[in-house]
């Protein structure tokens, strides 16, 4: 179906799904660009419906790809004329690429977790952009699964799905209350990591192997008592400089990696050849 006015309801519905209301109530989110699409789809997320634009195509044998491959997994395809596509995109450089599908947080009791598990945990997570980073380097690290507790910014935030670069469909994402992952965590025998500046011992000196959940608390108050009472461990990043604090989802990348660093090290996770370069980075712009 072509789209050539801008008061079609297709794109209605989609400037609707903006909204955090919208999106509860339909259960639907909103995946723009080439790259972030792209990681969807490899990671079997199915959309129900993709809106393109060929004139702002970035390169498009591959656009053209993608679109096709909606299709033959029953996805509805809208081709949108560039003042129609511009009405729906979020990103400010538009590459004419957008699907909208279902949520993809599933529930912690179908949490399926491998052995000497490394999850995070947020608690109250207030930036859609410091949750969607944390979930990139959630992916980068290996993580099986991040679980937001008492969450304040919806997890299906167009930022969320930015910031993650579309990484957020290759890890497991679980809601739940603090009490229920508490729970879960203590009865699949977790240790749970804190980082509290207040802590006597560094991060790298605490043992990261085996299950670990990462805990990691608001950007401005940190975690609360729940979180802090529940750990097993309790860290500090070292601060060299006059700033006595880092950015929650910097705090979550260097924590994540000394996990990794020990488990590399002790041998229990190998570390994958180096892959050739094929291209993909110039739909990052």
């Amino acid at each position: 179906m072509e789209i050539t006015s801008p008061s079609n309801p297709k794109l209605k519905h989609v400037v609707k799904l903006r909204s955090c209301s919208t999106r509860e109530e339909s259960g639907e989110m909103i995946v723009e660009g080439y790259r972030e699409c792209r990681r969807a789809l490899d990671n079997g997320y199915r959309p129900h419906a993709i809106f393109h634009c060929p004139e702002f195509y970035l390169k498009n044998e591959n656009e053209t790809s993608l679109v096709g491959e909606c299709a033959r997994l029953g996805a509805a395809v809208y081709t949108c004329t560039k003042q129609c596509f511009s009405k729906i995109a979020y990103k400010e450089r538009p590459d004419g690429l957008l699907m909208i599908g279902p949520h993809v947080t599933v529930k912690l009791s179908d949490l399926k977790l491998p052995p000497n598990a490394l999850v995070i945990v947020t608690e109250a997570i207030e930036k859609p952009g410091n949750l969607g980073t944390i979930l990139r380097s959630a992916d980068a690290g290996k993580v099986a699964a991040v679980i937001v507790c008492d969450r304040t910014t919806d997890i299906h935030n167009p930022n969320v799905v930015r910031a993650s670069t579309g990484t957020m469909f290759s890890v497991p994402i679980v809601e739940a209350k603090s009490e229920e992952a508490l729970e879960f965590l203590k009865k699949n025998n977790f240790k749970i990591l804190a980082a509290t500046p207040h802590a006597e011992k560094l991060h790298f000196e605490e043992d990261l192997s085996g299950n670990v959940a990462i805990a990691l608390g608001a950007e401005q108050y940190g975690l609360t008592a729940k979180w802090m009472d529940g750990a097993d461990l309790r860290v500090r990043i070292p601060m060299l400089g006059l700033a006595d604090s880092l950015n929650v989802s910097a705090a979550a990348t260097i924590l994540v990696y000394e996990a990794v660093r020990q488990r590399i090290t002790s041998g229990a996770q190998s570390v994958p050849a180096a892959e050739s370069w094929h291209g993909e980075g110039k739909h990052d712009k």
